[in-house]
């Protein structure tokens, strides 16, 4: 693996980190917002 390959690699596993994190983040603000959703409903 020459030089070049490895710079690469390290660019795209800093880049799935930093997507990873998005997708963990918008998981977290989904649950918050069922989580408000369902509190919110009227209660029968």
């Amino acid at each position: 693996m020459g030089r070049s390959q490895l710079v690469e690699l390290k660019a795209l596993e800093k880049e799935n980190q930093q997507l990873k994190k998005i997708v963990s983040d918008l998981e977290l603000d989904k649950l918050i917002l069922k989580e408000s959703i369902d509190f919110l409903k009227p209660k029968a």
